[in-house]
């Protein structure tokens, strides 16, 4: 155990961790499933393998090269766990000598910081085929290549000193970037090893990036640049069947929106809010859904915002919310009224007094000179309440109630076969018709209708 507390062990497996989350961050599942991890002797090849054992629960396939084990408790309980998983251990003898149509990803968690001379059989043939790998042309044709630390065979500080080394795609940095890190010419570097106390980042200097919530990774360098047009994901996601929708759109939405908060989603209450001007110019937005119930979908703000004078000339709107980690969307048109000033005022005073002070300070979309006026005015109303004081709601601040006349239920299938479940609301007619529901290129109708005295759901098929 070291002077911090941490045993091998739990670096190892906090590395393993960090090398797997920077994997899936980059490639998806979808499209890189065979993950073949080349382990050498040392605590690298140990990352590797704790890293094989994060990839087969994150979902990937994960094949082992591992041609030198270690007999040590630590190593072999790594093996141990893997075997148990079925994980397959893959004998050098075997590995093709193009590793393309095999293989969708080949981590390099053969050699560390720490190894120094040439290295031997089978390793040395190990570096040259995954170099003979990095210098295939198009990318796109071959696996990419993923460096744990430091490439295989490079100086810790000197880089690829002959420059026929590995070029990894990925380098996964543990700790903190080593000097050779420099040298990386690669679209993804990450940092991994979240564990770092402030004493050690201050005796040595480091300037560690801050992780994003509750990443064990973060991206350091510059982001690569994107070819928007070959974004693309095959959703799999349950079928949005004609017998599982709920008769009601609001208690559609409602399901569909617990389901989003227990997943864990960041806002899953945010929407975009799509508003029109008299003169037919639209604008949008993000707000944050306060309240939901059979009258319509609330939200506070402004009113003297753009969106607002949009209202006021155009009553019609748009909402959208989208919830990417369920491949699931849904769109609400309708008409768009100010609530009472009394819910206003409720909702208001429900606050922080922060954001009541907020409130009053921010007159929405105005010009103002600086950052500054803002600050000041804030300050003098701190002052102004610091007794605790009521803090009266403004008159130009309140809610916004879309009532809906349409709803669109849509969730992603693979192929782009999605499941599409609009529900048009005509309440003039005090029926809802559920449009289309598009599920591999299904389209049902569903509309009310009187039976024998009562109102009961009637379904008819579409053609497409």
């Amino acid at each position: 155990m070291g002077p911090l507390g941490f045993s091998v062990d739990q670096l190892m497996e906090l590395a393993g961790l960090s090398v797997a989350t920077a994997v899936a961050e980059v490639y998806k599942l979808s499209e890189h499933t065979r993950v073949l991890i080349i382990c050498g002797p040392g605590n690298n090849g140990g990352d590797g393998l704790v890293a094989a054992r994060h990839l087969y629960h994150f979902g990937y396939k994960p094949f082992v090269c591992y041609p030198k084990r270690t007999a040590k408790p630590l190593y072999s309980g790594l093996v141990t766990q893997l075997e148990s998983l079925a994980i397959p251990f893959v004998p050098v003898e075997d590995l093709p000598q193009d590793l393309s149509g095999q293989y969708d990803i080949v981590i390099d968690a053969m050699f560390g910081f720490s190894f120094h001379g040439t290295p031997r059989p089978p390793f040395d043939d190990l570096i040259q085929m995954l170099v003979s790998l990095s210098v295939v042309g198009d990318s796109a044709k071959r696996p990419p290549i993923v460096s744990v630390d430091i490439p295989s065979g490079w100086h810790v500080e000197e880089g690829d000193v002959s420059g026929g080394g590995i070029k990894p795609d990925m380098l996964v940095s543990l700790t903190a970037p080593k000097l050779c890190a420099k040298k990386f010419t690669g679209p993804h570097h990450f940092l991994g090893g979240r564990f770092v106390p402030p004493p050690i980042s201050s005796k040595y200097g480091l300037e560690l990036p801050p992780y994003p919530g509750t990443s064990m990774c973060v991206r350091i360098g510059k982001v690569p640049s994107v070819d928007i047009s070959s974004l693309r994901e095959n959703y799999i996601s349950p079928e949005l069947l004609e017998n599982q929708v709920m008769p009601n759109p609001f208690d559609q939405f409602r399901s569909w929106f617990d389901e989003a908060v227990t997943a864990g989603l960041r806002e899953p209450n945010a929407m975009a809010l799509t508003t029109v001007n008299k003169a037919g110019k639209p604008s949008s937005r993000m707000v944050l859904l306060k309240g939901v119930d059979k009258q319509g979908f609330v939200w506070y703000t402004n009113y003297g915002s753009q969106k607002a004078h949009d209202l006021s000339e155009n009553s019609n709107a748009a909402l959208l919310f989208y919830w990417n980690e369920m491949n699931r969307q849904v769109r609400v048109e309708g008409s768009v009224q100010k609530v009472s000033e009394e819910e206003s005022e409720k909702y208001f005073h429900s606050r922080p007094r922060g954001s009541q002070l907020g409130a009053i300070v921010s007159k929405q979309s105005t010009v103002i000179s600086g950052r500054e006026v803002l600050q000041q005015a804030y300050k003098e109303l701190e002052q102004k309440y610091s007794d605790g004081s009521f803090i009266p709601k403004p008159d130009y601040w309140g809610g916004y109630r879309l009532t809906p006349n349409l709803f669109e239920f849509w969730q992603g299938q693979q192929s782009r076969l999605h499941d599409r479940n609009p529900h048009l609301i005509i309440r003039e007619h005090v029926n809802v018709v559920l449009n289309t529901i598009l599920f591999d290129i299904n389209r049902l109708q569903y509309s009310q209708r009187e039976v024998g005295g009562s109102t009961e759901w009637h379904i008819q098929r579409l053609s497409p």
